[in-house]
């Protein structure tokens, strides 16, 4: 049950570093794979072939490199609604050895494409809250931060799960109340406004 909920908290971790770049955590599991620090369960192990290495790392240059770029930045946020998602529930469902493969890939899809979903979700606020107040000026340095954040997010999740997985909690939960806070306060304006108009 232990190494369950270690492997769980794993996949949760990764799924929300993908939820910042698709591409950054499937090659760090790849690689975790490749050389036997991490064991994945035997419908993932394709991950860690070189055909797929390959196919990761050139994705992640052209998601890094790409990212840094007005409008090409969007394009990637716009496509990433669906494949950070699908990035985060492949990476969530590989490391659960513990359950028999399609129970684990359940799991993945349902704890990994939601922890994705919301990380990505949320990042995508904090750039369009950066692109109005800077006028897209200080989107690439949030990219930068953003790669590191995913990397060191990746790699970590390997090693101690249970940070990365609080902090996606965290980050999560105050994304929620964010966006209800702001929901409350744009009932509270309109309140106002139909008030004013009487």
């Amino acid at each position: 049950m232990v190494e369950l909920a270690w492997q769980i908290m794993m996949g949760v971790g990764l799924a929300a570093s993908a939820g910042l770049r698709a591409f950054l955590p499937l090659f760090v599991v790849g690689v975790a794979g490749r050389l036997e620090l991490v064991p994945l369960s035997a419908p993932f192990a394709w991950m860690s072939t070189t055909p797929a290495l390959i196919v990761f790392g050139v994705a992640v240059c052209i998601e890094v490199v790409g990212d840094k770029f007005p409008l090409v930045d969007h394009f990637l946020d716009t496509a990433g609604t669906l494949v950070r998602p699908v990035a985060g529930a492949l990476v969530a469902a590989a490391p659960i050895t513990s359950l028999d493969p399609l129970t684990g890939l359940v799991v993945g899809v349902i704890l990994g494409g939601a922890a994705a979903g919301g990380v990505h979700a949320a990042k995508a606020t904090l750039r369009v809250v950066s692109s109005t107040g800077t006028g897209g000026l200080a989107n690439p340095l949030i990219s930068a931060s953003e790669d590191a954040a995913s990397l060191s997010g990746s790699v970590v999740s390997l090693f101690l799960p249970v940070v990365t997985f609080t902090l996606a909690v965290a980050v999560l939960c105050l994304f929620v109340f964010y966006l209800l806070a702001h929901r409350r306060s744009g009932a509270g304006d309109a309140d106002l406004a139909r008030g004013a108009g009487r």
